[in-house]
């Protein structure tokens, strides 16, 4: 798991249409998340493939807060721990020995990300809330996108 680079955004492009779950970016969004926020951004690369990236960022109106986008995890490495072990390398990271504060949008069905993030919170002795964030009237009818909650973890006191 390493800190990715601008020439890794095809190889996430393609991880995350591959999950066929995840909200589908242009490439260019992709290319500029791992130049841009690297520093927030994680990926694990297998055989020269992409098998799970993290998109995330400081939010700028609360920069100890680190706001995760997208967790993306292959099917070959699902519930192998891949999630977790990428958001402990982001926490664990120099540069982010601040971040106090997790938080997440997830579908209200989304039981994995769910598992994920109460798990972070369980494993760092921080507390965790659900509160809607987004309603579904945000999305456009054709899409039938479910509301999207706010999970927030934190105060995290130890990044190690």
């Amino acid at each position: 798991m390493v800190k990715p680079s601008p020439s890794d955004g095809e190889r996430v492009w393609r991880l995350i249409k591959e999950t066929g779950s995840l909200d589908l970016n242009s490439v260019y969004s992709y290319i500029m998340l791992c130049d841009i926020f690297r520093d927030t951004c994680v990926i694990a690369a297998q055989a020269g493939e992409a098998v799970g990236f993290i998109s995330a960022y400081r939010r700028p109106d609360r920069p100890q807060t680190l706001f995760v986008w997208q967790v993306a995890v292959a099917g070959s490495m699902q519930g192998q721990g891949l999630g977790k072990r990428m958001l402990r390398e982001l926490l664990a990271r120099r540069e982010n020995a601040d971040i106090r504060f997790v938080e997440a949008t997830i579908g209200p069905d989304n039981t994995a990300s769910r598992r994920l993030f109460l798990g972070l919170a369980e494993e760092k002795g921080c507390e965790s809330s659900l509160t809607e964030c987004y309603p579904a009237r945000f999305f456009p009818e054709a899409s039938a996108h479910e509301p999207e909650l706010l999970l927030s973890i934190g105060p995290i006191m130890n990044n190690k």
